[in-house]
């Protein structure tokens, strides 16, 4: 990995009687927070704490550096992180820093996807975001390197370095291999679809479970270009981590050697006086935006860079990756939609060759300042391009789609906006009747039980930020119904989410949400609903003065929790236009 050389910003200014810092002869004081913590008579007592977890006084001069990782082992995608938080703090200790590793939350989507424990799934992004801030904060850390694996993960760290304000690298944890079965590769993807083949009686109970052993063999995040895979893509397009690392695989060495170069190169940052809103500019997430397109990625994209935008002041919207999305091709054969998965994107040449041709074509700005000291245009500079004979990404005069297939729709079933994937579809509209169900529970069992017709577009709604709370990823549902031979046959509405790994003629984000009184929850059964991709539109075959009637007698139901976490986030939580923060 590069590290970060070459020009850069002068560093910050040090009062005159600051030292130099220990290991490093002539360099400025690093110590940007940490002296008023750590310096003078008065702090005897806070250094005896830390002398209590082994600091010396030569860690007194040296810069304090938090690397936060979200080590668990509740999931694959985070089972490893231990080790990879143990080579960051190697690397940053080699740097001249003091490290220091603390650890935040996660949960695993896949466990919790289909039942009421993936209501915590979204406010965990803001728990992790809240800790991460907290801990930075309260031991008034210099630089951070955060370390995250799973969905939430990402942006919550991302978040946490936008509001902390300290020069910081993001490292993702890695991609998970794939398993084989039958002599065919499979993913967790897999095993979803496999319960809908199930229920439909394609396949018997030992084939369900003979995929269900091989899906995930080791650690890591789930294997295509699902939520995990998109944001660390996105990351990396951000400039906040380092080139070609949102490709290597969770258990590979080149996952441990991205870690320890993160932590030198948090010292590079900040001795250079390089700081997040240095990076996190507006053309940046422009670039991200336009790799996700061309990557074909998670509809979470949208949510998560909104929220991350939020913390450091750019104004990101829709109508952003909308304008992005005309002029982005879609040029990944990448599943769900497509065929191969992360570990084929970084054989055949990784996200910066992806970068590198999408600059060759002016889709992104090479001005833009990254991780490294350097700009992404240098960068990319030293990056191999494609590898000859890959099959993963088009040519870019034959793309899988002319633009990119994250669509944001509008019309009088979302007036803030809503938004849909459409690649790998045949069918990208769908005029049916509506289907209402105010839970996911409840549009489960009517698809089990052969309910739901050809033809059918279903709604689910109370299922937003604030209604669900917690704006639920629908993967059960949408895989039970492809896994039924109906992915393009039944459209599917939410104000809830969906998984990276959903594919179908499926619309979520639906903004206003039902539960503030969005029109999606005026609809009743047999209403004529209209989704189409390709022109942007979601709407109900209804009067503007029809659905003001029914505006008119609706009543908000009453929260589903009244106390703790989700009855906090149900309190604070903003549109999923606007992101879905509590703040």
């Amino acid at each position: 990995m590069p590290s970060p050389t070459g020009p850069a910003p002068t560093a910050p200014t040090v009062p005159a009687a600051a030292s130099e810092s220990a290991g490093r002869p002539g360099r400025p004081d690093l110590k940007i927070r940490s002296r008023v913590a750590h310096e003078g008579p008065f702090r005897a007592p806070n250094r005896a704490m830390l002398r209590a977890v082994g600091f010396t006084d030569e860690d007194f001069e040296r810069p304090l550096v938090g690397v936060a990782s979200a080590w668990s082992e509740v999931t694959p995608c985070n089972v490893h992180l231990d080790r990879v938080a143990a080579s960051a703090k190697a690397g940053a200790r080699a740097a001249g820093g003091a490290p220091q590793i603390f650890n935040t939350i996660t949960v695993s989507d896949g466990i919790a996807m289909g039942h009421e424990g993936m209501r915590y799934s979204l406010p965990s992004r803001e728990v992790i975001a809240d800790s991460i801030e907290i801990v930075v904060g309260a031991q008034r850390m210099d630089a951070l390197v955060a370390i995250g694996g799973c969905d939430k993960n990402m942006p919550g760290c991302m978040m946490a370095i936008g509001r902390c304000g300290v020069p910081a690298v993001f490292v993702y944890g890695g991609t998970i291999l794939p398993g084989l079965h039958a002599g065919h590769e499979v993913d967790i993807v897999s095993a979803f679809e496999a319960v809908g083949q199930y229920n439909a009686g394609r396949i018997g109970a030992a084939e369900l479970h003979a995929v269900e052993c091989a899906a995930c063999p080791g650690p890591g995040a789930c294997g295509g270009m699902y939520t995990a895979n998109t944001m660390a893509s996105a990351i990396e397009a951000l400039g906040m981590s380092l080139p070609g690392s949102a490709c290597h695989v969770a258990v590979s060495e080149d996952k441990l050697a991205d870690a320890a170069e993160a932590g030198r190169a948090v010292l590079g940052l900040l001795e250079r006086g390089i700081y997040p809103r240095d990076i996190l500019t507006r053309a940046a997430f422009d670039n991200a935006i336009a790799v996700g397109m061309a990557l074909g990625g998670s509809t979470n994209l949208l949510l998560h860079l909104i929220a991350i935008a939020r913390t450091v002041g750019v104004d990101l919207r829709l109508d952003d990756f909308e304008r992005m999305r005309k002029r982005v091709p879609h040029l990944c054969d990448l599943r769900p939609s497509g065929s191969m998965v992360m570990k084929h994107l970084g054989a055949a040449g990784g996200v910066p060759a992806v970068m590198r041709l999408l600059l060759e074509h002016g889709l992104i700005d090479g001005e833009c300042l990254t991780v490294t000291g350097r700009t992404v245009a240098e960068n990319l500079a030293d990056a191999p391009g494609l590898r000859p004979g890959q099959r993963v990404v088009a040519p870019f005069d034959q793309p899988l789609r002319p633009t990119g297939p994250l669509v944001v729709l509008r019309g009088n079933l979302a007036p803030e906006g809503a938004v849909a994937k459409v690649s790998g579809l045949r069918r990208t509209a769908i005029t049916g009747p509506a289907r209402v169900f105010d839970s996911e529970e409840d549009a489960t069992a009517a698809v089990v039980a052969d309910r739901v017709r050809p033809g059918d577009v279903v709604v689910i709604r109370y299922e937003g930020p604030r209604g669900g709370p917690g704006m639920r990823e629908m993967l059960a549902i949408t895989a039970i119904v492809v896994g039924k031979g109906l992915g393009e046959q039944v459209g599917l509405i939410t104000d809830g989410r969906f998984s990276g790994g959903t594919h179908g003629l499926v619309v979520g984000h639906v903004a206003p949400e039902a539960q503030v009184g969005g029109p999606i929850a005026l609809l009743r059964d047999g209403d004529r609903v209209t989704i189409d991709g390709e022109a942007g539109l979601l709407s109900v075959d209804l009067s503007e003065e029809e659905l003001a009637r029914r505006g008119a007698g609706w009543t908000a139901p009453a929260p589903r929790y009244a106390s703790g976490v989700l009855a906090k986030y149900a309190r604070l939580a903003s549109s999923a236009a606007e992101g879905a923060v509590t703040g």
